[in-house]
């Protein structure tokens, strides 16, 4: 049912349902798994062909998009009432989208508070905002008892977080916020405040060395983390990291969308590892 040529059948119907877009297309997958867990994928009429979670919406949803290009034909011939993407970095789509009359909303969500801002938002605009305040309260009650839990650590890891290895990059703000509330010090928390991953450039390997990482942690956007690249950079043997093997691997499905994915298994990963690391060297 469309909001805009319905509305004397939705001002006789009770409840939500019919408000909001009826036909969303999402071009990242962070909106995919939110709208799965408010119970509302019936509006969705295509996602990303990155998408992993939830694992069945791929057989059941059309992709449309990849990250940095689109499918716009095919977006068109779906008849969306509305495509959700996320940042500048999806601009060109979104531009393309909007020239052909379809009305386009851009999250650019790069922090815990802006995440679960995003969140709320997406929850109102299909209807749900109770069930979505329900939701994202549990997941903050959790990143509460997992920062309580995190304060009685002997000592805070220092943390590299590995976005890509060719050039280094390092966390982004969300994860480097995750990453101190499982119990670890990003060591490279300056670059964290850099929106664009080009800003957050490490173009010295050495400084990562003397930085001296304890847990290196790898994400390397969809490509598949190897340690023993790591351990086989040049200079890279004395680091506290690569000594006592603490080289692990969080999908980037787990913690590079800005979604609820990160706030649930992404940090719920690094912080047993933290806490793994605590029991052997803290």
């Amino acid at each position: 049912m469309s909001v805009s040529t319905n509305w004397r059948a939705l001002a006789s119907e009770a409840g939500t349902a019919g408000y909001g877009p009826q036909r969303i297309v999402c071009l990242t997958e962070e909106p995919t798994e939110w709208l799965y867990l408010l119970g509302e994928e019936r509006r969705i009429v295509g996602i990303s062909g990155y998408t992993v979670r939830p694992a069945h919406a791929r057989a059941e949803k059309p992709k449309v998009s990849a990250f940095l290009n689109a499918k716009i034909d095919k977006i068109v011939a779906l008849q969306p009432d509305c495509v959700i993407g996320f940042s500048d970095l999806q601009a060109d789509i979104a531009a393309q989208l909007i020239k052909k009359g379809i009305a386009v909303t851009i999250f650019n969500q790069r922090s815990v508070a802006e995440i679960f801002s995003m969140l709320y938002q997406l929850a109102a605009m299909v209807g749900q905002e109770a069930k979505g305040l329900a939701l994202i309260r549990g997941m903050q009650q959790r990143l509460l008892a997992i920062e309580r839990a995190a304060a009685r650590l002997k000592r805070r890891p220092r943390v590299f977080f590995e976005e890509w290895y060719d050039p280094h990059i390092s966390a982004i703000a969300w994860v480097s916020e995750l990453i101190g509330i499982a119990g670890g010090d990003d060591c490279f928390p300056e670059l964290a405040l850099q929106p664009m991953g080009k800003d957050r450039i490490i173009a010295d390997g050495g400084e990562i060395v003397r930085r001296n990482p304890d847990i290196i942690l790898g994400s390397w956007c969809g490509r598949k983390f190897r340690p023993e690249h790591v351990r086989g950079r040049a200079g890279w043997e004395g680091v506290n990291a690569v000594s006592t093997q603490q080289l692990f691997e969080i999908k980037s499905a787990d913690i590079l969308q800005p979604g609820p994915a990160a706030l649930t298994d992404g940090v719920e990963q690094i912080h047993r590892l933290i806490l793994q690391w605590d029991a052997q060297h803290g």
